[in-house]
């Protein structure tokens, strides 16, 4: 895990506070905990799991570094009313909207390629 950069940022209050950590290589694959080193733990467990279930299902494992093509970031438009709906789900789950927007855009990439 030492060779996958990992992306530690600080949650807002209006997130549910603490740290989320996030592996850029390997898409979805994320953790957060009250502290930086909490988060940090979970999110090298959640890529230990990543890999496991790639390797499981046949599927290939991004080398290091693959994901710095990519920014991560881009501007998605969206309808008030899915706004308001996904901002109250993410709410009830007690995560970031973000948080909640990208794994259910990973599990639909998921659920796609089964």
């Amino acid at each position: 895990m030492r060779d996958y950069a990992i992306v530690l940022r600080a949650l807002t209050p209006d997130e549910g506070g603490g740290f989320l950590a996030e592996i850029p290589d390997l898409p979805g694959c994320m953790g957060d905990g009250e502290t930086e080193a909490a988060a940090l733990e979970d999110v090298q467990a959640a890529a230990g799991e990543w890999i496991a279930e790639a390797k499981r299902l046949g599927k290939p494992v991004p080398h290091p570094g693959d994901a710095d093509l990519y920014s991560g970031k881009w501007l998605q438009r969206v309808p008030k009313s899915l706004h308001r709906r996904l901002a109250s789900h993410a709410k009830r789950e007690g995560v970031s909207l973000n948080t909640l927007a990208a794994t259910l855009l990973a599990e639909g990439l998921a659920r796609r390629r089964s």
